[in-house]
Parts: structure tokens; sequence; C-alpha cells
């Protein structure tokens, strides 16, 4: 029985310990905004030049957990003067990078946008799923022992501060589609690592620390509201998910056509195609190196040959004619004389692609 008691009182000393150590980390002080302000410039010029590297390095020097942390154990606890305080820097720190990666973003223009930049646009729901794993290893590893601390980082691997620039750096180029897109993806992962950290501290017994909870109808709404937006998140994410795949699925289809189509026409090979949706249609830009040139009523017949897009807008085919010379010992392997692929299939010779 005294054993009993005696764990249980070292198990509220730890517990205290820890809220203690969360509340000191979530402080807007000179260290958060330094690290923050450090974080979002290699951030910011990571995803510019498209370094991989680099932008998990700004997610490991980032300091955006810590006032999540806070809002999670604010939430738990029932804790009002923790909960403000912890949103102030929480707001705080996103203020600091977005100013910093609007500087940056204003300064460079001019740069291409790479994958880097791009990938965070399309938020969906895998992303939200890493984003709650990402919360539940933080929170574990602030309550753990065991855990070194460092891999409270792995978290922030989850992308807080990278979205937060690329959809500043979009902004300062006055994309706002891709801007919002970046956007969505940080607050969907703010949303989720504050989650999944609540539950994490509730079934270490968090919530066993004080009295209030219950009492506080403040904190019942506020918690209600951290499980409505993350409901309305996996919804709108879901959504975006099966737009995205439809997507994917359709531009697979039509490069299975346009490869199975350029099999009619012997020496040709597609090196390239994009799908993009302009002016009320969906463009389909190829480009062939091919010895013999491309009619009209070809590739019109191609283009009917195409699936329809999922978003039922006209599909227009425009291809683009390299013209190339194959050579053997014997001289050229076609005769680049014929105009065009109305001559007889038989009368002309064929060779596999490069």
């Amino acid at each position: 029985m005294f054993s009993f008691v005696e764990n249980k009182e070292v198990r509220l000393q730890e517990i205290q310990s820890i809220r203690a150590e969360i509340a000191q980390n979530a402080e807007f002080d000179k260290a958060f905004i330094i690290m923050n302000a450090l974080a979002a410039i290699i951030a910011s010029y990571a995803l510019l030049a498209d370094s991989s590297s680099g932008v998990i390095g700004a997610m490991l020097v980032a300091m955006l957990l810590s006032p999540i942390a806070g809002v999670s154990l604010s939430l738990v606890d029932g804790d009002s003067v923790l909960f403000r305080r912890s949103i102030r820097s929480l707001g705080g720190g996103i203020g600091i990078v977005i100013l910093c990666s609007l500087a940056v973003g204003l300064l460079h223009t001019d740069m291409p946008a790479g994958k880097e930049l791009l990938s965070r646009t399309h938020p969906n729901y895998l992303d939200l799923m890493i984003a709650l794993a990402g919360g539940a290893v933080g929170a574990y590893a602030v309550i753990s022992p065991r855990v070194i601390n460092a891999v409270v980082g792995v978290a922030i691997a989850t992308a807080l501060v990278p979205p937060l620039c690329s959809g500043t750096i979009f902004a300062a180029r006055g994309e706002w589609e891709n801007a919002g897109g970046a956007y969505l993806l940080a607050f969907a992962n703010i949303v989720a690592i504050q989650f999944s950290s609540s539950i994490i501290l509730w079934l270490a017994g968090f919530h066993q620390a004080v009295d209030r909870f219950y009492r506080n109808k403040k904190v019942v709404w506020l918690n209600a509201v951290s499980f409505l937006l993350i409901a309305l998140l996996f919804a709108a994410l879901g959504a975006n998910t099966k737009i995205i795949l439809s997507q994917v699925l359709y531009e697979t289809n039509i490069r299975k056509v346009l490869n199975k189509e350029m099999k009619n026409f012997p020496g040709a090979y597609m090196s390239d195609a994009r799908i993009n949706q302009e002016d009320d249609k969906n463009l389909v830009r190829i480009v062939v190196r091919s010895p013999y040139a491309f009619s009209a009523s070809e590739v019109g017949g191609i283009e009917a040959k195409l699936p329809t897009a999922p978003n039922q807008l006209p599909v227009e085919l425009r291809l683009r004619h390299i013209k190339v010379e194959v050579m053997t010992k014997e001289g050229p392997k076609f005769d680049l004389k014929l105009s065009h692929y109305s001559q007889p299939l038989s009368n002309i010779e064929s060779i596999e692609p490069p």
C-alpha cells in the first residue's frame, strides 16, 4: 500500500515537472523569436533552391511545436491562462515566420517554383495523417524521460514552417491559389499536432493533475472546437485527396493512350507530355520526336481517342513535332521526303523508340 502511494506521488511530481517545462517552453521569449526567424530564412531559401535537406534543417530548428504543446496541455488540464499564453506565442511565432519569408519572397520573385514549393500547395488526407502521427511522437517525447528531447523535432518534420514559408512566397508573387493551398496545409498540421498531442497527454494522466476541467465550460467548448476542426479537415482533405487521385488517374490514362497511338506512327517517340487546364479546356501538350511530320487530321484523330477529363471540360491536343533522322551503316533508316503518315504503313520502315 505504501509503495502504491509512493509511486502515485512520484507520478504526480513528474506530471507537475513536465507541465512546468511545457509552460516554460511555450513562452514568447528571445530564443523563441530568434530560432523561428532563422528557421523561416533557412526554409525559404531551401524551398527556393529546391533543397530537401535544407527544408529538413529548418524543420528541426523551428520552435513552433512548443506553443502547440502548451495549447494541448491547456485543453486537457483546463488551464485558460496557459491557453492564452500559448496562443499568443503561436500567433507571434507564425507572424515571425511569415514576415521573414515575405522578405525573402519579395527579394526573389524571379526564381522559378521548384517541386519543394509546389509539393506543399495541394494538401490531402495523407498529410493530415502524417501530422497526427508527428504530434503524437512529439507529445510522447515530452512526457517520456527515456526518449531524447531532440526527437521532438520529428514532429516539426510534419512541416509547420515550410508550408507557411511556401504560402508566403507564393503570396508575394500574387499566386493566391498556391498560397491558399500551402496555408491550408500549415493550418491542418497545427490542428492535427494539437489534437494528437492532447490525446497523448490525456492518456498519460494529465487530466488528473487539476480538478477544473469539467467545471470550466470555456475549456469544454475549446475542446469541442478542436474536435470539430479535425473532423472538418478530415472531410475537406479527404475530398481533396479524391480530386487529386482522379486527376492522377486521368493523366495516367492520357499518357497510356498517347503511347499506344504513337505505335501507329513508325519511328515516332513521345518525349514529353503535360496536361494543364487553361481557357476553360484541358490542354494536352506533347513533344514527339519523329522522322515524319504530323498532319492536322492525324492530330485530330489522336485527340478524339483521349479520355474525358474529370472536370468534364473539352480536351485539346497540341503536338509539337521535332524532326529526327535515324542513320544506319546502310544510310538513312527512313525516307524523309515523305511529308506525313498518310502513306501506307507497309511502305514505311519502323524501328523501336530510342
